[in-house]
């Protein structure tokens, strides 16, 4: 069998498997287990061991036996629904065999009259008689009951028998497979074979051994398939050979000067790296990361202003209306007055969305301001230099990918995201990218100082939001619900603003989910130009959106939170000049969990250490909705337990990079794994 055949047997459809049929396929198929290689990432959870033989005499209740008896005689009833019987026994004593719904044909097949047959399940006791109850293991061959039998986390109409034939078969007939990693790699796992690794994994001793050699080097697989897809992606784009831009940074400086606050060695750093990448005849590819209030956006608007004295257009893309807004007024108030500015939003009429797509196409605007809709077709630009899409850690690979492709060979592309990750998860989720990343906070900015409450010391909290409001500030009051739930005890965002409404009567306001987007926008507006006092939201609050007015954020129920979104929620206040508050209220019977967040969110500021601490906490398919985004699926590999594995596959990939070593021994692997299409242009 060569190589090709090899692994596309793994590829192959769960309809060529013996004893599969379109029934059988279609349940998989609901689960995404769509190839026979799908199927041997269903770990066993745990293992039956069957091996063991009893007599009847020596049976045990409610636990799972298998003993070797002989069939005595059947008891049909001729009554509809009562079950069929098979008294059976060994020299030992009695138990009866009991069927419901099952044929007298097939009773009369698995347990043959004074034949010896091996029957396996869990012992009941009836009427003075032990007794064994729709039993799934009966064979008059001992040796396919005694054995360790796995359990698997089942699909729906499949039994643990059947899938256990299943995956037998499978790894019967694993295919040998030439191996892709190089000798020193192997090394590491005890020259663990890729094969070997794999029947390893569905032995029943072998569950939940994680640190194992055999565990450990198909996790590596997993991690190094992605970092190899990524590295070929980032290949790709650096192949892409544009125009170079040319600006003289003096105009950059001018406007620097001009702002009431001075750029931290961080920003300094970042934007000579995005104006570098610019001015180079690559095309860019680069992720601006920086904690909440860590100044992204001025950052990314002056790399905006240098491609547009490269006479290039640019666009700005950012998730809802208000956020865009913002940034279009802030370009406004930096920018010269010759540089044309324009806003694409959803309220603009027919007759100014034709206008401003004319101009777009005639290049009479130099940098557009809007939503995700900016980059449908509909929208052409004459001469577009560079994208700028802000708050997108959920934008995937295939999409980004997309993307560039899209956005024409001149035109760099620049993502922002005020998430901090985990650096294994940055590895992992942008390893396509190149990497900026803001930690340090412009010197205005003061830490906000967090404390936290007992529910039931509401009083101190309302004197506090008073005096607050007193001189001036504003107030968030975060809840976790919108309405009273009678399941859970959390505090509902509706009831908070009725009770809040009756202390500060025309000062508070209502935002969440269900809150249509017009009137959203409407009462953001009216928070922005401080027409009331306290905003009562669900975690709906916008990222990245400044109210510099507000310094004091209340989070009820704070012990639900994790912690990155306790933090993002913190990053709401502290946007002006002044000191600001953060008061998360618990009730008093905390986990220790929950203890541990709090603690570790009044010790720090630092989004990327709390990033990382939750991690640590919650694991990574928690951290700000990734998983349920399907950023990343790892079935075996996890970045808290096999962190070396991260450090080690990223070594490994700039080794391959730096020694151009010709990829296309990897083939069988990055398709395995499916970790892009890439690998259609592998020779």
């Amino acid at each position: 069998m060569d190589i090709k055949r090899n692994y596309e047997y793994l590829l192959s459809d769960l309809s060529s498997l013996k004893g599969v049929g379109v029934k059988t396929t279609n349940l998989l198929k609901k689960k995404k287990i769509n190839t026979i290689f799908d199927l041997l990432w269903k770990l066993p959870k745990f293992y039956t061991d069957r091996s063991l033989s009893s007599k009847i005499k020596d049976l045990k209740i409610n636990e799972v036996q298998t003993i070797t008896i002989i069939p005595q005689k059947y008891l049909f009833p001729r009554i509809r629904n009562l079950p069929n019987r098979v008294v059976c026994k060994d020299e030992t004593g009695e138990i009866d065999c009991v069927f419901f719904n099952s044929y007298e044909g097939y009773v009369k097949k698995i347990l043959p009259i004074g034949k010896e047959v091996t029957i396996s399940g869990k012992i009941q006791f009836f009427r003075n008689k032990y007794q064994l109850t729709n039993p799934k293991y009966i064979s008059e061959d001992s040796s396919i009951i005694k054995q360790k039998h796995n359990s698997y986390s089942l699909t729906d109409g499949v039994s643990e028998k059947v899938y256990n034939k299943i995956i037998l078969q499978i790894i019967e007939k694993l295919p040998e497979i030439e191996e892709w990693h190089s000798k020193e790699i192997l090394q590491k796992f005890g020259n663990e074979r890729w094969n070997d690794s794999i029947k390893k994994l569905h032995e029943p001793e072998n569950i939940g051994k994680f640190n194992e050699n055999f565990y450990q080097r198909l996790a590596f697989d997993e991690i190094f398939s992605t970092f190899l897809v990524n590295s070929e992606i980032r290949k790709k784009i650096k192949k892409t050979k544009k125009t170079k831009k040319k600006f003289d940074t003096k105009q950059q400086n001018e406007i620097i000067s001009k702002l009431n606050f001075s750029l931290t060695n961080d920003q300094n750093k970042t934007l000579n790296e995005i104006n570098k990448d610019l001015c180079s005849d690559n095309k860019m590819f680069r992720l601006l990361q920086g904690d909440v209030g860590s100044g992204k956006t001025i950052v990314s608007l002056l790399s905006a202003f240098n491609t547009i004295n490269s006479g290039f257009q640019v666009a700005v893309m950012a998730p809802t209306e208000i956020l865009t807004r913002q940034h279009f007024l802030l370009a406004k108030k930096i920018f010269p007055k010759n540089i044309k500015i324009e806003l694409l939003s959803g309220k603009s009429t027919y007759k100014d969305k034709k206008s401003i797509l004319d101009k777009l196409l005639n290049k009479k605007i130099d940098i557009i301001f809007g939503t995700h809709a900016l980059f449908q077709k509909k929208v052409e630009f004459r001469k577009l230099g560079l994208i700028i899409i802000d708050e997108q850690h959920k934008f995937g690979v295939s999409q980004r990918k997309r993307l560039s492709d899209k956005a024409g060979r001149d035109c760099d592309v620049l993502l922002m995201t005020a998430t901090p990750i985990p650096r294994t998860l940055t590895m992992t989720i942008y390893g396509d990218m190149d990497l900026s990343i803001i930690r340090e906070k412009p010197n205005v900015r003061k830490p906000i100082k967090t404390y936290s409450k007992l529910e039931s010391k509401i009083e101190d909290v309302i004197n506090f939001v008073k005096k607050e409001i007193h001189i001036g500030n504003q107030i968030f009051w975060v809840c976790p619900l919108i309405e009273e739930s009678k399941k859970i005890d959390h505090t509902s965002a509706v009831k908070k603003s009725e009770y809040l409404k009756k202390l500060f009567p025309h000062q508070v306001y209502l935002l969440h989910g269900k809150t249509t987007v017009e009137e959203k926008e409407k009462i953001l507006n009216k928070f922005l130009r401080n027409d009331f006092k306290i905003l009562v939201s669900t975690t709906i609050i916008e990222v990245g959106i400044d109210f510099p007015n507000a310094n004091v954020i209340i989070i009820e129920n704070a012990n639900k939170f994790g912690l990155s979104q306790l933090h993002q929620l913190r990053g709401r206040v502290g946007r002006g000049n002044k000191e600001s508050t953060c008061i998360l209220m618990f009730k008093s019977n905390l986990s220790n969990n929950a203890k541990k967040r709090i603690n570790i969110l009044k010790e720090s500021n630092d989004g990327f250490k709390i990033s990382e601490e939750d991690m640590k906490l919650r694991g990574f398919g928690d951290i700000l909705g990734f998983k349920q985004s399907g950023i990343k699926n790892f079935k075996l590999a996890d970045p808290i337990r096999n962190h070396n594995l991260f450090i080690l596959a990223e070594k490994e990939i700039k080794r391959i990079e730096n020694e151009k070593e010709d990829i296309r021994k990897f083939k069988p692997l990055i398709k395995l794994y499916d970790r892009a299409d890439i690998v259609n242009d592998l020779a």
